[in-house]
Order: structure tokens, then C-alpha cells, then sequence
């Protein structure tokens, strides 16, 4: 019985393989080989490390044809990027609904310097996060997963046991396993990206620095810091949501802030457009403010 159910499971694990395939593509940067996914009629999401000047791209298919390709956008903060190819004609692959938990089971796909498919099995060692990308840049939660993958892999599906896409490989290892973006922040990069180019960063509207609060004021916030308001916009969302110069920041969206750029990693684009709680000390007294977020498109 239990070969039975092996050989059933292998199976089905060549199926999800088969079955994904077509949405992997290889492309072909001027830096080096990695794979992509198609997750839009005539969109490719990758990562950027790959692509060197933006000129003479190509995305090669799972059918073997060589499409041009151009840049429409990359984000600093992810390191993703999407590529426009007009006739990709590459089925979307589907990201998975399901948050990724350590010990869930991945497959992930590339394509090694030949073109071929290659695929790697392992399980989700670690969720967490952020990380730091760079210039007070970070990625809001990132996957390890224990499949090996060598550098082909980068930019290719980390596929659920159901064959959708639970992350995005990127070029990072820590302690020799690949970092992954999570499918729900690589989407709303690439949605965002492909319709603007820019990726969506979220708006406030707050000057601020961090402040060391007195003790009454640690004591109704359950924390000695925060970020003091030195500003607000003219027509910001914080002024319409009610912030005022001299609150402390102390929380968003039930997050704890203790510095400017908590805020600015909290404003990340799965906030924009989005109602928020903004938790505060105004005159030692602890208030929670709803604030909808706006908008501010750029790297």
C-alpha cells in the first residue's frame, strides 16, 4: 500500500510540473540566464538582477521561441521586474490563495542554460521578515525553502502542492538556501508594475523623527519609543484622518513604530488605497485614528 501511494504521489508531482511548464519561460538578460513567469497576457515577471541594459532582452518559451522583450518596470525594493513581450502566448500561471507556513511542501521550477525545464523539491523552512534590500529598503516578509536551486532558478515559480505559485526565487541565499518573495507581494508588484511601471508606495504625509517618550507616555503605549509628528502635508491623508503636529506614532495597523523608517517599510504597497489604524499618544493620552492611505508611485 504505501508504494502505491509513493508512486501516486510521484505522479501527481510530474503532473503539477507538466502542468505549470508553460507559464516558465528562460530569460535572456545581458547579465545572465534566469527563468521568468508569464502572469498576464504578454507579461513576464522575473527578477532584475539579471537584465543589464534594457535593450536587446529576449524571453525564450516553453515551445522554444525567442520573443523580444522590454522593460515595463522594476521595484528597488523586491528586486522584481516585468518584462512586456508582445506574442508570449504563455499561459498566466496562478498564484496560490494560501499564506505560505513553514513546513508546506514546494516545488520549484526553472530553466537551466539550455532552456530545459528543471524542477526541485523541498519544504518552507522559514517565514519571516523584513529584509533588508538596501538604502533603508526591505521586503516585508520573504520564504526560505530547503529545494535546492541553482542560479537558473532565480526569477522562476515556488509552486504549492496544489501547482500555484506560492513565491518568486530571488537571487539571495541565506546560509545556502534561496530567499523567495511571497506570490501575494510579487503580484501586487507585478500588477502594479505592468500598469504603471512604477510600483505603488503607500502615502502618509508625516514628517517625523524618533522620540524616546516620557514615562507616562511609555506606559499608556506599551513602549519607550516612537515617531514624533514634526509635519503635516496640506491635504494629506494624515491630515484628513486627523494626525496632528506633536502626536507620537507609536503603532500601524496593530504594528508596533518606533522609528521613520517603520513607517515607511509599513507604507509598502499592500497598503495603499487601504484603511489603516494609526495607533497615537496626543498629550499623553493613547487615541487610535483611521487613516486611508494614498499613493505615491516611484522607486
Amino acid at each position: 500500500m504505501h508504494d502505491i501511494s509513493l508512486a501516486a504521489f510521484s505522479h501527481e508531482l510530474a503532473d503539477i510540473v507538466e502542468r505549470v511548464t508553460p507559464s516558465v519561460v528562460q530569460v535572456q538578460g545581458r547579465r545572465r540566464l534566469v527563468s521568468g513567469v508569464a502572469f498576464a497576457d504578454g507579461f513576464v515577471l522575473t527578477m532584475a538582477h539579471a537584465l543589464g541594459s534594457e535593450d536587446g532582452l529576449r524571453v525564450r518559451t516553453h515551445d522554444s521561441r525567442a520573443v523580444d522583450a522590454e522593460v515595463r518596470g522594476w521595484d528597488a525594493a523586491t528586486g522584481l521586474a516585468v518584462l512586456r513581450a508582445e506574442g508570449l502566448a504563455s499561459p498566466a500561471a496562478e498564484a496560490s490563495a494560501t499564506a505560505p507556513r513553514v513546513g508546506h511542501f514546494v516545488v520549484a521550477i526553472g530553466r537551466s542554460w539550455s532552456g530545459a525545464v528543471t524542477a526541485s523539491t523541498g519544504i518552507v523552512s522559514i517565514v519571516g521578515g523584513p529584509l533588508p534590500t538596501g538604502r533603508g529598503r526591505s521586503i516585508d516578509r520573504v520564504i526560505r525553502t530547503t529545494a535546492p536551486m541553482h542560479s537558473g532558478y532565480v526569477g522562476g515559480p515556488v509552486l504549492d502542492a496544489e501547482g500555484r505559485v506560492l513565491g518568486i526565487a530571488a537571487p539571495s541565499e541565506i546560509r545556502g538556501m534561496r530567499i523567495g518573495v511571497p506570490a501575494d507581494i510579487a503580484w501586487r508588484v507585478a500588477e502594479s508594475l505592468a500598469e504603471h511601471g512604477t510600483p505603488k508606495r503607500g502615502y502618509l504625509g508625516v514628517a517625523g523623527q524618533a522620540v524616546r517618550m516620557s514615562a507616562k507616555q511609555s506606559e499608556s503605549a506599551s513602549q519607550a519609543s516612537g515617531v514624533v509628528v514634526v509635519g503635516v502635508a496640506e491635504g494629506s491623508p494624515a491630515e484628513s484622518g486627523g494626525i496632528l503636529v506633536g502626536d507620537v506614532i507609536v503603532a500601524f495597523d496593530d504594528k508596533p513604530v518606533r522609528s521613520p523608517m517603520d513607517i515607511l517599510e509599513l507604507l509598502e504597497e499592500r497598503r495603499t488605497g487601504h484603511a489603516v489604524v494609526v495607533g497615537l499618544v496626543r498629550g499623553g493620552t493613547p487615541e487610535n485614528i483611521t487613516v486611508t492611505i494614498g499613493e505615491r508611485s516611484g522607486h
